[in-house]
């Protein structure tokens, strides 16, 4: 029984020194940008041996692996529960719920928003299939997913793509989930990504800061033309 609970509590401190590792990693990032993460500079910001870390983390890509899985699986996570909250027999709802979910998990992640969709790692090495490989496939099915919602509507507006215009991963992905999805809706699913993540990019980097007093507003309004542009209730 005691060496049970002495197992457990070994494995509890590590969870949390691991958890701590990956936080300040971030801390690191957000402040000083992603040539801010090494294992040195984490261990000294943590009181520890650089040495105590590679115990955690053996090279400083298997961190910034884990760091990307863990941001990726939240916002995943995220915007999942928010198209499930949402009635089926509702695009527009669906769509506006997603895009706020997304936004208000950057916001709340800024430096994790900035890890999976800004500022490259230098140097840093990606495991073969991607490093949160689920995660994406989930972001990229529930973005697909608000485009086929709103393709019965949407497809007048329209133009002719071929499956030959876009990559062969990201159609790997896609059209397993989507068989009957034609390729001009894949298209539009691309086009809903860059309206939220266009304005995102601008709030998240601090480009609106001298501009709009109220991003939220701005936020709304193009989610509001959006909505219309499918042929869809606002």
């Amino acid at each position: 029984m005691a060496e049970t609970r002495t197992r457990g509590r070994r494995e509890r401190l590590r969870a949390e020194t691991t958890a701590e590792i990956k936080d300040v990693a971030l801390r690191l990032m957000a402040s000083g940008g992603p040539d801010a993460i090494t294992l040195r500079a984490i261990a000294r910001e943590m009181g520890m041996t650089a040495n105590a870390i590679y115990g955690y983390f053996a090279t400083r890509d298997d961190l910034v692996t884990a760091l990307i899985d863990d941001v990726y699986t939240g916002l995943a996570d995220a915007v999942d529960a928010a198209w499930a909250a949402t009635a089926a027999d509702d695009p527009a709802g669906r769509i506006r719920a997603w895009a706020h979910a997304f936004r208000n998990w950057a916001l709340a992640n800024p430096a994790g928003f900035r890890l999976i969709y800004g500022d490259p790692v230098p140097g840093y090495q990606a495991p073969e299939g991607g490093a949160a490989p689920d995660a994406a496939q989930r972001v990229c099915t529930g973005l697909t997913a608000l485009a086929a919602a709103a393709w019965p509507r949407a497809s007048e507006a329209s133009e002719d793509f071929q499956w030959s215009d876009f990559d062969a991963g990201l159609l790997s992905k896609i059209r397993p989930a989507f068989p009957d999805l034609p390729p001009a809706a894949v298209a539009l699913a691309l086009r809903i990504w860059g309206h939220l993540h266009g304005l995102l990019c601008l709030e998240i980097y601090g480009h609106l800061r001298t501009q709009m007093l109220n991003p939220d507003k701005l936020f709304r309004e193009e989610l509001a033309q959006l909505v219309r542009s499918l042929g869809l209730t606002a």
